[in-house]
């Protein structure tokens, strides 16, 4: 387990106060702040600023300090520090702050908010959760933040929701930092709101969080911790403010997120083999966070999922304009990212972030110029998703921002990737004539690049060498030359900071570092002389930047939906319906289908209320894992607005998604294979529900036969009692066989070919009913193969297990009870689905005597059933009253009573089918005579041994 990562942001005296002073101060309001920590040998350190509030003036001055906690803590470094947890599955490093704070009671409310400090956004959220904080954790997965504050009160004595929290830092790969209770104030946090956010979003805004009392304090304290601890602040209506309801989106865990490989593939960390690989064809970053953001957290909306839907049936139908948007699209840059440099100020400037608002202008210039053939690439559009991005990206909102930019910035400027160009784009960005001084400055950096370039021309004529002119940042200009142009001569004198690298020699010659010298400054001057207008710009352009992130937000739907349509254009994919119903009709595995060299083979599925529960059993290899997490990824595309490998697809809204699968142990929490899928497996049963969604991989197998299968019988009542749709795999044909008459359980099976005894072909399709292949572990034995002798062994202890077995299977009366109950169940729901039918009276009629015929003779095969059962049951009792009178007696010989196959009375709540029958309110049982069989194997073969 790693060690915890805390750090405190409190002090317990006044560390400071208004005018400079230090020290003690009665009734002055101050601040103080600690360095992380981590578990480890106690260190401290303090650092000072001037941060600025936008709100409260008690903020304005103060001094940072460490606090001491209850438990030694090692100082971190302030450097970045890489995102290694599992939670940054395919997701980019960004510096996220989130606040936590709890209401108090059985049924907390958290409050969330988390600020973005490399997308210029804040996103609020509060959620009614349960006592293991399931929702809170999957938000955080979800936003992945490099910083957890929580109340600094919840860690002494630590909370509940503290540690959860801790426990998962692993998980969310985050930091957690103390922040003292005055800085979660609702009304600083409305503050915030009022003055950050924009104006056309700041009535929306107040309405949504209305109520949302902790959500509200929790921005406050995040933008508080920003400011101060961080020296950053976000200038008047600059910051996107978001209120995201929890009851939006689907929640997944993170070993449901783990066993599907729905962010990363689990085998080899950089394969695209995942279903954010499959479906990330997405051209811009925008694009591309926006895909994982909603395959992490699927929608539940049905409108917006239809206006998805509309819109990529649209693009994927018109050619030219799918075509038209994929190229209008890939020019584009990071534009979130540019965005949030021109909003955020910082503490200090420097010539560093000068030459970055240099940069940012120039990238806005051409970002807006791309804004165009986005709107003529939607021209003819017709579903309203398109429409409206259309309209984001019109003339009005882009015209008054581009007007800006061209008054100041030259109209040939152009972002370069190169830093060479990059240099000359920045030194030429502002218009001649606006500052006269500047026009010299630039003369004067156009001279000394002239004069460094003759040098080198000079140098290339004297020594008869094809030099090579090459720049980058550190070095500025130096000079390679292939190792094979010596021609066995040695370098000259001249040259210095000589690098040799493959076949090529780098260096540079005194000369040329003055020219470097004298280029540096000529740029730095004119970088300065340029600020004013750019910061001029820069101020202009921010009472805008509600339209352009809003077009920002649109460019990176449209990047999402048409990186949909360039997958369901190339394979064979069908939009889907939203109803009550689960039916897919041939669906296929959509990262199977892609990454196989055969042809896949699709498969059926239907599932409601009365066919919720649906077991799925076949041999090993026959596809039965493929099967249920095709079913669990097709459901996650229909629900972000994909549509999905079938040939018709029907899916209800699903709130809650769960996967138990069987992968390697989990070493490093030091948790067998058994303890792992028990945990997991508690977690679905705490949390599932009718609106669920769970698919069961092999339950039970880390332990013995009988108690996984006493476990897996357990857990599969209590599912079925959730009312939650089930696919549960198993290898235990006697789960399928005493499930089978439980109302909502259907069996199912993956069909093989058995025509060749020693062989099994595996045909990959799902049947009806449990599987019927006995052995089938045996014959794949043979295939491997296991040594001739360990095969006959085996093969014979199969026989004698399965003698016995048939002598203890006897039919029960409980079961042909519920048996006669789904029959009925089952009638109703056909005779449901007739009254909505719209088939012709007369095949109505024709369907309906048909379906009465069927369940007469169905009934009445029951009814016969149970009178032989009834009759069985009478001469049993006869049997056992007639021993029990024996052995009271003490006349009875027990050797030759009490014989396999005798049956004893055992008081008991629980029915289980096939091995007890019910009577009175109680069970029967016989005496198991496997051991003595198998006493008899084995002596039968260690004689056969001794005669070899």
């Amino acid at each position: 387990m790693a060690a915890k990562r805390v750090s405190s942001w409190y002090s317990d005296t006044v560390t400071a106060a208004r005018g400079g002073t230090s020290g003690s101060v009665s009734g002055s309001t101050s601040y103080s702040a600690g360095v992380t920590h981590r578990t480890g040998a106690s260190r401290s350190g303090t650092f000072t600023g001037r941060p600025t509030s936008t709100s409260d003036e008690d903020y304005l001055t103060g001094q940072y300090a460490t606090t001491t906690l209850s438990r030694p803590r090692t100082a971190r470094p302030g450097t970045a520090r890489p995102r290694t947890g599992v939670s940054t599955l395919g997701a980019e490093n960004q510096e996220i702050v989130c606040a936590i704070s709890e209401s108090r009671g059985i049924s907390p409310i958290v409050g969330l908010s988390f600020v973005n400090l490399d997308t210029g956004e804040a996103v609020m959220s509060q959620i009614s959760d349960s006592q293991t904080y399931v929702r809170t954790v999957h938000k955080l997965l979800v936003f992945n933040p490099t910083n957890i504050l929580v109340v600094a009160s919840a860690a002494s004595p630590k909370s509940k929701l503290f540690s959860i929290l801790e426990d998962s830092l692993d998980d969310v790969d985050s930091i957690i930092t103390l922040l003292d209770r005055r800085y979660w104030s609702e009304n600083t946090g409305l503050d915030y709101i009022q003055q950050l956010a924009f104006t056309e979003d700041v009535e929306a805004i107040k309405t949504a969080v209305s109520g949302n009392y902790y959500a509200v304090c929790c921005l406050a304290a995040a933008l508080k911790y920003i400011e101060l601890g961080m020296s950053k602040t976000f200038p008047y209506r600059s910051l996107r403010i978001k209120y995201e309801p929890s009851e939006g989106s689907m929640m997944i865990d993170l070993s449901t997120m783990k066993a599907l490989e729905l962010v990363q593939n689990l085998t080899n960390a950089k394969s695209k083999d995942c279903l954010f690989g499959l479906l990330n064809a997405t051209q811009t970053p925008m694009g591309g966070r926006l895909l994982r953001s909603n395959i992490l957290q699927p929608l539940t909306d049905h409108d917006t999922l239809g206006t998805r839907y509309d819109a990529l049936e649209e693009l994927s139908t018109k050619e030219e304009m799918f075509f038209a948007v994929r190229q209008a699209l890939k020019p584009f840059l990071d534009v979130d990212r540019i965005l949030t440099q021109l909003i955020l100020v910082p503490a200090q400037p420097s010539l560093r972030d000068t030459e970055q608002a240099v940069n940012n202008v120039i990238m806005l210039k051409q970002f807006t110029s791309l804004i165009r053939p986005v709107f003529e690439a939607l021209i003819g559009s017709r579903s309203s998703m398109l429409l409206e991005v259309r309209n984001l990206c019109s003339s009005e909102n882009v015209d008054p921002v581009q007007n800006l930019v061209n008054e100041v910035i030259n109209e040939d400027t152009a972002y370069a990737s190169q830093p060479l160009d990059l240099r000359n784009q920045r030194t030429y960005t502002v218009r001649s004539g606006v500052n006269g001084l500047l026009d010299v400055a630039r003369q004067t950096y156009k001279e000394a690049m002239t004069d460094a370039l003759q040098h080198i021309s000079d140098l290339s004529e004297e020594h008869d060498l094809p030099l090579q002119t090459k720049f980058d940042n550190t070095r500025q200009f130096y000079l390679r030359l292939h190792a094979e142009d010596l021609a066995q001569r040695n370098l000259p004198a001249i040259f210095i900071n000589v690098y040799r690298k493959k076949d090529n020699v780098e260096f540079q010659t005194l000369d040329l570092l003055k020219h470097n010298q004298k280029i540096s400054d000529a740029h730095t001057e004119v970088i300065l002389m340029s600020d004013k207008a750019v910061q001029e710009l820069i101020l202009a352009v921010r009472e805008h930047m509600g339209s352009l992130f809003k077009i920002c937000e649109g460019i990176a739907m449209l990047d999402m939906i048409a990186s949909f349509a360039q997958l369901v254009t190339s394979q064979d994919y069908v939009r889907p319906q939203l109803s009550d119903t689960l039916a897919i009709r041939a669906g296929r595995h959509p990262i199977r289908e892609k990454i196989q060299d055969t042809k896949f083979i699709p498969n059926d599925v239907y599932a409601t209320q009365q066919k919720r529960f649906q077991i799925i059993t076949g041999c090993n290899m026959s596809g039965k894992s493929t099967y249920i997490r095709s079913i669990a990824m097709m459901t996650i595309m229909a629900q972000i607005g994909c549509f999905v490998p079938a040939q018709y697809a029907s899916f209800p809204i699903i709130r809650q998604l769960f996967a138990r699968i069987s992968l390697d142990d989990n070493i490093e929490a030091n948790a067998s294979t058994f303890a792992a899928e028990m945990r997991e497996t508690a977690f679905i049963l705490r949390n599932v529900d009718g609106q669920s969604m769970a698919i069961i991989d092999e339950l039970g197998r880390g332990t013995s036969i009988r108690d996984g299968l006493a476990i897996a019988i357990a857990i599969a009542e209590a599912l079925v009692e959730s009312r939650a749709l089930v696919w549960f795999a198993t290898h235990f044909r006697d789960l399928a066989t005493i499930m089978a008459e439980r109302n909502g359980v259907v069996n199912l099976h993956l069909a093989i070919n058995n025509a060749d005894q020693d062989r099994l072909g595996m045909l990959y399709r799902v049947t009806s009913g449990a599987v019927e292949e006995e052995h089938y572990g045996l014959k794949l034995a043979k295939v491997v193969p296991l040594p001739p002798d360990v095969i006959e062994y085996a093969e014979m202890v199969s026989a004698t297990l399965e003698r016995a077995g048939k002598k203890k299977a006897r039919a029960s009366l409980a079961v042909i009870v519920a048996r006669k109950r789904k029959l009925m169940l089952n009638l109703k729901e056909h005779l449901v689905q007739a009254k909505d039918s719209q088939m012709a009276d007369a095949d109505l009629s024709q369907w309906l005597r048909d379906l009465q015929r069927e369940f007469v003779v169905r009934m009445s095969a029951l009814e016969e059933e149970e009178r032989k059962i009834r009759e069985g049951v009478a001469r049993d009792d006869e049997m056992e009253g007639s021993v029990m009178q024996s052995v009271r007696e003490g006349t009875a010989d027990t050797e030759s009573t009490i014989r396999p196959g005798t049956r004893w009375t055992v008081v008991g709540p629980r029915d289980h089918a096939g091995g007890f029958v019910e009577d009175d309110d109680s069970e029967r049982m016989e005496v198991d005579s496997t051991s003595e069989e198998m006493l008899t194997v084995q002596h039968a073969r260690s004689e056969g041994m001794s005669a070899r």
